[in-house]
């Protein structure tokens, strides 16, 4: 009787496997990452992550062995879509673990507007609050619960007849109802577009173009050294999937009396993401990579409090 490893070695006479070339370098690829991730915060994440990728390969290279590369892995790992609307309702009853918000809501793009100049880039609903929403339903992808505040700031310093200055007085009031409702909240990020040009704002990955982000914090927040901290960790995780797509962070000697709001709570940043030359398409992608980076440091902060 034929043992098990002698029908194995039988059926990989018959079906040699030969992987496309593509499939090859992008495994390598992923492994590669996954084992720099490893090496970096030796963690039982990363262990995870790795066996995970080695699992996939496995299987990957036996579809390609047992179908002869003429089918694809996607429906494998498709969701079917009740499954898809059961975890958006578990996702909405979990605690929210980030606040997003504008405090400049409507700084808009040339690509939306009809004028290049910067004083004049605001757009009433194709501006910087859809990149935050997207940014929200980016995150329900690793199944994090986010909240996004739709206030329409302008519009308020307009009602009140206040100045633009006053801006982060005026998003400091949901901001501050947030915190109070809402105490597994683990980070909180204020999201604007700057006014660089475009080849300072962009860079291409992959054949794609990518507005860069760069991470700004108070230095007269109460909360500073915390805030550092936690925009450094954005930036190094940034930096170790998308070389480059981080600019940085930076630190701004604001007065006493306008910390950008980073004064309420630590983990508090506030994030440019690309320049008025960017298009919405293209902020999108960026955050969409910034959804990885913020679900991957939650899972290792949740790792580390478990040790």
């Amino acid at each position: 009787m034929q043992t098990d490893k002698d029908l194995f070695d039988l059926i990989k006479e018959t079906y040699p496997i030969n992987p496309r070339e593509e499939f090859v370098l992008d495994t390598a690829d992923k492994l590669r990452k996954s084992a720099r991730q490893i090496n970096r915060r030796n963690r039982l994440k990363q262990f995870t992550v790795a066996s995970a990728s080695i699992a996939l390969c496995t299987l990957a290279l036996s579809w390609f062995f047992l179908y002869d590369g003429k089918d694809t892995l996607y429906n494998t790992f498709s969701t079917p879509q009740n499954e898809h609307s059961a975890s958006t309702a578990a996702i909405k009853n979990q605690d929210p673990l980030v606040y997003i918000y504008h405090s400049h809501n409507q700084e808009s793009f040339m690509s939306e507007t009809s004028t290049n100049h910067s004083d004049d880039l605001f757009h009433e609903e194709r501006n910087i609050s859809l990149v935050g929403e997207r940014l929200s339903q980016a995150l329900k992808n690793y199944g994090i619960h986010s909240i996004h505040d739709s206030t329409d700031i302008k519009a308020e310093l307009e009602e009140k007849r206040l100045s633009y200055s006053d801006a982060y007085k005026v998003s400091r009031v949901p901001l501050e109802n947030a915190l109070s409702h809402n105490k597994k909240l683990k980070m909180v990020l204020d999201i604007h577009r700057n006014s660089l040009k475009r080849n300072q704002s962009t860079i291409s990955i992959d054949g794609k173009d990518y507005p860069r982000i760069s991470f700004i914090v108070s230095k007269s927040s109460a909360e500073y050294e915390v805030n550092f901290k936690f925009a450094q960790l954005l930036h190094e995780y940034t930096e170790e999937r998308y070389p480059n797509l981080s600019r940085g962070v930076f630190t701004k000697d604001t007065p006493s009396q306008n910390s950008y709001n980073q004064d309420l709570f630590g983990n508090s940043v506030q994030l440019e993401v690309g320049g008025k030359e960017n298009t919405l398409e293209e902020e999108y992608r960026t955050v969409d990579v910034l959804s990885e980076v913020i679900s991957e440091i939650l899972t290792d902060w949740n790792e580390q409090e478990k040790e």
